[in-house]
């Protein structure tokens, strides 16, 4: 037993923190410039020298890019705040309820709520064994390490750490395969119309990123290769979100929907399976701009089929990943 004069130690729980992207707090100006300030900052985002790329980010862009984007997340907001943010937060409380002899959280890598302040509220209320999970299928040094640099750095600042446990990619994974099949078939269901072809279209890198080692193109690539195993449409793949003048992994998306549409595919339906919640880039990248760019090159019907969010087959997904991941933690 404890002295009667010790602290209150909380009884110990397992965590799993849930972690995505990031998202202004607000779609203005004032709000997406602070947001895009943190994550432009990321030296694994932007590989550029920072005494080189500071001047150019503070000057240029911080000037005239966050109006821009603004604008674009005027075109997707909700009532309860940033889709991202909507749809991480459905998922962890989905989750929790699926999972409830462990205690889940959420966090963005930029923006809020910090990782670092959910680690720390998650460390008070007794978790001292944390499952670190990055909801980014195909790993990228730019998406799945920088989440879990922000974790780890949070870690240093800790005098009694937790166990820490880090959630692999899972782009090859039957149980992701399985999620998105039945996900995109449900979807198909509920068009007026047949698709020609579906495009599977992935955040866009710069190519020096494949050359340095990132797997991300390699695990993209194999998993529309499943994909296109599993599911009776021609399966196309392209590569969004492009920004600055350095080569980008090809082909890129408005480019390969103008080719097919030349190609007689007059109906097409786009996916993003390497994104775990729809998004700026989802909503208003494809489903608006996209949408725009294949009708006017002559493209006849266009869908975008939504991302496996909060869904039942996203929470099945999760359970049977984090189940295993937190072998030897939970029974």
């Amino acid at each position: 037993m404890t002295p009667t004069d010790h602290p209150v130690i909380p009884a110990p729980r397992v965590g799993i923190l849930l972690i995505n992207l990031g998202t202004p707090d607000a779609p203005d100006a004032r709000s997406v410039r602070r947001y895009l300030a943190e994550f432009l900052s990321d030296p694994r985002v932007v590989e550029i020298p920072q005494l080189v790329w500071q001047p150019i980010l503070r000057g240029v862009i911080l000037t005239t890019r966050p109006k821009k984007s603004a604008h674009a997340y005027q075109q997707v907001w909700t009532d309860e705040g940033s889709p991202l943010a909507v749809h991480t937060r459905a998922t962890a409380q989905a989750l929790q309820q699926a999972m409830p002899q462990v205690t889940v959280d959420w966090a963005m890598r930029y923006g809020n709520p910090a990782i670092a302040d959910r680690l720390a509220a998650m460390k008070a209320a007794g978790c001292d064994r944390i499952l670190l999970a990055p909801l980014y299928p195909q790993y990228s040094a730019a998406t799945t390490a920088t989440a879990n640099d922000a974790a780890f750095a949070a870690l240093r600042a800790m005098r009694w750490q937790p166990a820490i446990r880090t959630l692999p990619p899972y782009h090859d994974d039957p149980a992701y395969i399985d999620a998105l099949k039945s996900s995109i078939e449900a979807s198909l269901a509920t068009l007026d119309f047949t698709p020609d072809a579906l495009l599977a279209s992935f955040h866009g890198m710069p190519e020096r990123t494949l050359h340095l080692g990132d797997p991300y193109h390699c695990q993209a690539v194999k998993t529309v290769r499943l994909l296109r195993e599993v599911l009776p449409l021609p399966v196309h793949m392209s590569f969004q979100s492009r920004f600055g003048r350095a080569k980008w992994l090809e082909p890129e998306t408005e480019a390969t929907l103008t080719d097919l549409v030349k190609n007689n595919v007059r109906n097409i339906a786009v996916i993003t399976p390497g994104f775990s919640a729809d998004c700026l880039e989802t909503l208003e990248e494809i489903a608006l701009r996209a949408k725009d760019v294949f009708l006017a090159q002559g493209g006849e019907k266009f869908a975008f089929l939504p991302c496996l969010n909060a869904s039942a087959d996203a929470i099945t997904l999760y359970q049977r990943l984090i189940s295993r991941e937190l072998s030897g933690w939970i029974d």
